[in-house]
């Protein structure tokens, strides 16, 4: 017998099986690569087959949520498939059923939820980006940018003070690093035996440094006082590291906050060290800017 309370349940499985078809189908549509194309369109039969189900249970029709449906169609455009459809499956409706306890009051049950837990992300799996070919090459970019200029812009904040020279000098050093950095991935990429081209992958981490670059120096830019301005670049890079972190937690199914901490402290470590560098080698020299 269906509860009240199983019933409930099931209409918010019902829903966003009901959603996620409209959804799949919908970027389906807007997918070059037959092969993505053709696995978007799969799981959007499963996830109508489910809703199908659930309707004979609950008796009820539904309507698609637009909301839900715009949501993850643009953050899987803007972001990429796979972020915006693992982030999707993460939360969906049908994740607060235990299919096992129900299977002995909706037969079906049991073979939704094999299809829940292996079938869909089988066939995310599958989904083929080229922007999580080279996610290796972006980390690189990212993480050297943000271990190397924040530890340069702490020591020049205290070697230096003066926004402006601080600035110019933290600018010449990332694009130099960055040049650097594309060019060592280059030929990297070219001496192992992979199929990602040493171009793109140059490209990437290339990229990756230069954006970095911009946003850590900005502050510098925008703000007279010195520490405010190492304030804000510093937030700026915690910002950064939170939001690349997420990003490939979803896609790679990777611990979120176990990444985010390990790359923060080395970033706010070297700064540390870089601020305590510039202030002796200031005494040191005896520079007065």
């Amino acid at each position: 017998m269906i509860t009240p309370e199983l019933k409930k349940k099931l209409l918010l499985a019902q829903q966003s099986e009901l959603d996620e078809f409209h959804i799949y189908k919908r970027l389906a549509r807007t997918i070059r690569d037959a092969e993505n194309r053709q696995v978007l369109e799969g799981i959007a039969e499963d996830e109508l087959r489910h809703y199908n189900i659930w309707k004979e249970h609950t008796g009820q029709s539904l309507k698609p949520d637009r909301f839900t449906i715009r949501k993850y169609v643009i953050l899987s455009r803007l972001f990429g498939l796979t972020f915006g459809l693992k982030l999707m499956e993460r939360g969906e409706g049908s994740a607060q059923l235990n299919y096992a306890r129900i299977s002995a009051v909706i037969a079906e049950a049991a073979a939704v939820g094999q299809d829940e837990n292996r079938h869909e992300n089988q066939l995310l799996d599958l989904l083929k980006e080229e922007r999580l070919e080279y996610t290796g090459s972006v980390v690189l970019g990212l993480n050297d940018a943000l271990v190397e200029l924040t530890g340069a812009l702490a020591g020049l904040t205290f070697a230096l003070q003066n926004t402006r020279l601080i600035a110019m000098a933290g600018l010449v050093t990332g694009i130099a690093a960055s040049l650097s950095m594309a060019a060592s991935e280059y030929l990297s990429t070219k001496s192992e035996e992979t199929t990602r081209n040493p171009v793109k992958a140059s490209l990437y981490t290339g990229t990756a440094y230069v954006f970095t670059v911009a946003f850590l120096i900005l502050p510098y830019l925008v703000f007279n006082n010195l520490f405010l301005a190492l304030g804000v670049t510093m937030a700026t890079a915690i910002l950064i590291i939170l939001l690349f972190t997420y990003y490939i937690s979803v896609t790679r199914d990777y611990v979120f906050w176990h990444r985010f901490r390990e790359m923060a402290l080395i970033s706010v470590s070297v700064a540390g060290v870089s601020f305590g560098l510039g202030y002796l080698i200031r005494r040191l020299f005896g520079v007065e800017v």
